[in-house]
């Protein structure tokens, strides 16, 4: 399924000649320097391709001729290639390498230059082109041992190198150059006869699957199929036999999920705890590019039109209704796919498909169990994923990595939220002492709701309902009242009863709220105004019937809401007040 959905985007993509979108044989790759070359094949300029991005030298991504790598031997790419195919050269570290060590280097480094040397002149040397004639020259003049004489050799060594002739155009962008390549494709499909599983079809299969980039956490390159152990491996069948594709569908279903994973202003593309997440529409949509934006994607590449339809859809999404977007069609089928990274390929998070009116039901129901009242202006009314995830620890770098995709999850399918996610916010509120930062936010509190609502099916109410006799409820609404009670006579102090009793308090109620309302009554007595706490402290414990020796961890969820919610209250109407004068 989800291979057929790439290779269906693919074709979409191709027949609408979408740029950045690889052909059959060609793949992006970093290139660092590019050889220029006369006519008669020297080599007139050493030419930096990299470009500044803050304080390091990015290498610029081209379009490139490319043939995938595997095993022990020598398979050079074609007009371009490392410095050890290129050039016959590696670095080398006198003073670490052992001197046998950098020998064998060396001779490798030099079987690998032969090797590149040999294939080209097996391939282009009936080609008529002066650059081309210009680039085999040069292969046979050039000796290994000069490259260490090139400028700036150390950033040079390593990277990858490509063609100029005469500083105007790259060699392998010229028609002539990219019809052999294009031939050598054909000619060079040497794999099994089988058929082919998203076809049908009998025809030769792909020996190996072209590798993915740019999945976070990965290496420079991973696989989403390969078979490298005989434990994988069954009925006999080897290495992508496994999973039989034609070459075409093999390239066409990677080549759709490394244009979605490219890092350049994409907007369908966002990262999750641990997991990159994708996603696309079966058609062409004005949907396809708002999930990033819905659910908290960096919405700066965004424009004014842009985002105005995400507000549109976000507010059709809220209210249940057809969001008033051009082109909106609810049917087409949405697609999202999360990718981790693991030790020798990528591993499938997730996999959803359903339709976009489908989609925006699992949001709405989402952003209806995280509906709280906001406390200030600012707060945000449809909180993204990475803005939840940060609830739930001190530090971005502390945030579990497969939280993120658990939580996408849970959103897409509707089913129950991760119960880490609830007590990761219920230990930040009990360790905060930071008295910049509020220990029950608007989205702690609403997390908490989130969890309770779809996990336990709980009626949690969205603002402060007195009426409601939930214990773990009323004790955070009793301990909102004693802090203010303290506040209102005290003033400012260094640590309220918040800071000092609140786990007691959320926990063991019976334990310390006795001598709680013992120094409330000092507070209230003391306070200019305190005959207002004591009347909804004498309303809240009219519900009380027994302060419970313990409260469950669901008891504890609604005692932070109880809080929050009566904090609020208590906050809001001493606001009006100084606004209306009093």
């Amino acid at each position: 399924m989800i291979i057929q959905a790439l290779v269906s985007l693919y074709d979409r993509l191709a027949e609408n000649q979408t740029k950045e979108l690889p052909t059959e044989g060609y793949a992006e790759q970093r290139a660092s320097f590019a050889i220029v070359l006369g006519d008669n094949g020297k080599m007139l300029q050493l030419k930096d391709l990299r470009t500044q991005s803050g304080k390091k030298l990015v290498p610029e991504m081209l379009l490139l001729p490319s043939i995938g790598r595997s095993g022990s031997g020598f398979f050079p790419q074609f007009m371009w290639d490392n410095t050890q195919y290129v050039l016959g050269a590696v670095a080398v570290d006198e003073k670490k390498d052992k001197p046998d060590e950098i020998a064998r280097k060396q001779q490798r480094a030099l079987e690998a230059f032969e090797s590149f040397r040999d294939f080209h002149h097996r391939h282009l040397d009936r080609c008529n082109s002066p650059a081309v004639k210009s680039f085999l020259a040069f292969l046979d003049h050039w000796k290994p041992e000069m490259a260490e004489g090139l400028e700036n050799w150390k950033e040079v060594a390593g990277a990858n190198i490509v063609f100029m002739h005469g500083n105007r155009s790259f060699i392998h962008e010229e028609p002539e150059v990219r019809g052999i390549w294009e031939k050598l494709c054909e000619e060079r499909d040497d794999g099994e006869i089988g058929f082919c599983l998203l076809t049908g079809e009998r025809r030769k299969l792909a020996r190996l699957h072209p590798m993915m980039k740019n999945v976070d956490g990965a290496q420079a390159t991973a696989a989403i199929v390969s078979f490298n152990k005989e434990a994988f491996c069954s009925y006999g069948k080897e290495q992508s036999y496994n999973a039989p594709l034609g070459p075409v569908a093999a390239f066409k279903y990677t080549a759709a999920l490394n244009y979605l994973l490219r890092r350049t202003a994409n907007p369908q593309r966002m990262k999750v705890g641990d997991s990159t997440t994708i996603f696309w529409t079966k058609r062409a949509s004005p949907v396809e590019e708002f999930l990033g934006f819905a659910l908290g994607a960096n919405d700066e590449a965004a424009d004014a039109t842009d985002r105005r339809q995400v507000e549109l859809f976000l507010t059709a999404v809220r209210q249940g209704t057809r969001p008033l977007i051009p082109d909106f069609d609810g049917d087409v089928e949405f697609y999202i796919l999360g990718l981790a990274p693991n030790s020798s390929r990528l591993a499938v998070r997730f996999w959803y498909a359903c339709t976009v009116a489908e989609l925006m039901k699992q949001l709405g129901k989402h952003f209806g169990n995280l509906e709280m009242e906001r406390c200030f202006e600012h707060d945000p009314l449809n909180p993204g994923i990475w803005e939840l995830l940060k609830e739930t620890a001190r530090e971005t770098k502390d945030i579990s990595p497969v939280l993120g995709g658990e939580l996408m999850r849970s959103i897409l399918e509707g089913v129950a939220y991760p119960m880490s996610i609830y007590h990761g916010v219920l230990n930040r509120i009990r360790v905060e002492n930071d008295p910049k930062r509020r220990k029950v936010s608007y989205l702690r509190a609403a997390i908490l709701k989130a969890v309770l609502t779809r996990n336990y099916k709980m009626e949690v109410p969205m603002s402060l309902d007195k009426s409601k006799t939930d214990i773990g409820y009323l004790m955070g609404r009793l301990f909102a009242v004693l802090e203010k009670a303290q506040s209102d006579a005290l003033g400012n102090v260094n640590a309220t009863i918040k800071d000092r009793f609140w786990g007691a308090a959320s926990s063991t109620p019976a334990s310390v709220f006795p001598r709680l309302l013992n120094l409330g009554q000092h507070h209230i007595a003391k306070a200019q105004f305190g005959i207002a706490s004591d009347n909804v402290i004498r309303e809240i414990m009219e519900s009380i019937p027994a302060f419970p020796a313990r409260l469950s961890l669901q008891e504890q969820g609604m005692f932070a809401i109880g809080y929050y919610q009566q904090r609020n209250d208590l906050y809001r109407k001493n606001e009006n007040k100084e606004n209306k004068g009093e």
